[in-house]
């Protein structure tokens, strides 16, 4: 007897990457990847705010310092829209001034310094995204 299952199948969490620098980007979408995250790659603050526009991922890795428009301008602009204002977002930073509450004033939902520790990354990212898939443990 053939059965076909009724299972729904599971989802991907996508992560998005933003960082102008590909070596960094290239560093945590290999980590992510090898836990099972699919991820997308930006290398700046319009290029990711067009692709979450284009397909909202699950959560925004988001450098801070980045020419032309840093992390917390992209995190103010996603925050702004009543569409993706839900994502979390968290920042990543090697900026040795960096102060938590101002990406928290920004909407930044946690911060990763660098250099990463990529344990922390994980359990942060991990933490976020958990919520989802128990209230919909389809996803």
């Amino acid at each position: 007897m053939n059965s076909l299952s009724s299972k729904p199948e599971l989802q991907i969490d996508c992560i998005l990457v933003v960082d102008d620098l590909s070596d960094n980007s290239f560093l945590l979408q290999t980590v992510l990847e090898n836990e099972g995250y699919q991820v997308e790659v930006a290398n700046s603050g319009q290029a990711a705010l067009d692709k979450i526009a284009e397909h909202p991922p699950e959560l925004v890795l988001l450098d801070v310092m980045m020419p032309e428009m840093n992390g917390f301008e992209v995190t103010r602009k996603i925050r702004e829209n009543t569409h993706l204002q839900f994502i979390p977002i968290l920042l990543v930073t090697g900026y040795s001034g960096f102060m938590p509450a101002e990406g928290f004033d920004a909407g930044a939902d946690g911060f990763i310094r660098k250099p990463i520790d990529f344990d922390n990354l994980l359990h942060q990212v991990k933490a976020i995204l958990q919520p989802s898939h128990l209230i919909n443990p389809s996803i």
